[in-house]
């Protein structure tokens, strides 16, 4: 089987884990190790792990084959836990990315009045993620679920347009709905189609119209109707920091630093302003650590989570995109 870029491995031959980060030739790749190191090794010294490939297990890595044509789509899949209804007790809910693309995702559900995100991350070329496992119930009390999500690769690509789908799932629906034999799945499944036809692209041009120059002005006009004072504003803006843990931010050259020594020097930054921002009473404090590869969130993250008084979240996305965490300081 091809290993693809994002494969999780685990070593034939000693201890240890890794992901793939690139291709070397027809019978190596790359892989990152937990320190941020790459190393090579032969395809026939690694074991895939916590890989779920989709499509034809044989066909060669389409990041590296732009000439290569396959049918492409992204679903969102329901698996019930048995083949009869009536002993079915679960459903498992995945994002099916059955594309070359990279998805960056945010899934959410809706209740009566407001929704609620679920999860988000990275789905791989090629993978299924696992989003959530659900009761029969859950359905009525959450009938929309919405799917948002961008595409890259790490190679030359055709710009897709971002995804965002809102789709009702019930009961009843389900029962009015064909289901479909997957190889990669132990169960019929119910498919949901979110995006297909990524080959042809449609160009769509923007231009500026009157009537968006009119909106404009009335909302620079709204915007300058100060109901606080400005003394005010300015002591709650004063509770509140943005750090910008970029490397280039921190160090006057990054030569001759490995991928170990400039996380370490982020993470001792991000823990002194945090340390900062709570002993200084601030109310909010806002960490700029790119998308990346995702080692410097995920070590944020993990830190946070151990963290007593704050709560933290995904920073506004029109802001930032996917690339600052916000902490929230109690």
């Amino acid at each position: 089987m091809k290993l693809r870029i994002g494969d999780k491995v685990r070593f034939l031959n000693e201890v240890g884990e890794g992901t793939v980060s690139r291709i070397k030739d027809k019978t190596s790749v790359f892989v990152e190790m937990e320190d941020g190191f790459e190393i090579p090794f032969q395809e026939s010294q690694l074991v895939p792990i916590h890989t779920e490939l989709i499509v034809d297990k044989d066909t060669e890595n389409m990041e590296m084959d732009p000439e290569a044509q396959i049918y492409e789509a992204l679903y969102l899949i329901l698996e019930p836990d048995h083949e009869l209804p009536q002993l079915m007790s679960d459903y498992r809910i995945y994002l099916f990315n059955a594309s070359a693309y990279h998805v960056l995702y945010t899934y959410s559900v809706r209740d009566e009045t407001h929704y609620q995100t679920v999860k988000h991350g990275e789905a791989g070329p090629f993978q299924k993620v696992a989003l959530k496992t659900i009761k029969p119930d859950f359905l009525e009390n959450y009938q929309y679920h919405s799917i948002q999500t961008l595409f890259f690769k790490n190679t030359f690509y055709k710009s897709q347009e971002p995804v965002s789908q809102r789709i009702q799932i019930t009961k009843s629906i389900l029962q009015q709905s064909y289901k479909i034999t997957h190889p990669e799945f132990d169960r019929q499944v119910y498919a949901f189609l979110l995006k297909e036809d990524f080959a042809n692209i449609e160009q769509v041009h923007h231009e500026i119209t009157r009537e968006d120059i009119e909106r404009l002005r009335s909302v620079k006009e709204f915007g300058s109707r100060q109901k606080e004072s400005k003394s005010n504003k300015a002591y709650l803006k004063s509770l509140e920091k943005e750090v910008d843990l970029h490397i280039e931010e921190l160090v006057d050259s990054v030569k001759g630093l490995s991928n170990h020594e400039m996380l370490s020097i982020q993470l001792e930054r991000f823990e002194k302003e945090l340390d900062a921002a709570i002993e200084n009473h601030l109310k909010k404090i806002t960490f700029i650590h790119g998308v990346g590869n995702g080692r410097l969130k995920f070590e944020i993250q993990r830190i946070l989570k151990n963290t007593k008084g704050i709560t933290y979240q995904d920073a506004s996305f029109k802001e930032y995109g996917f690339g600052a965490t916000q902490v929230n300081i109690n």
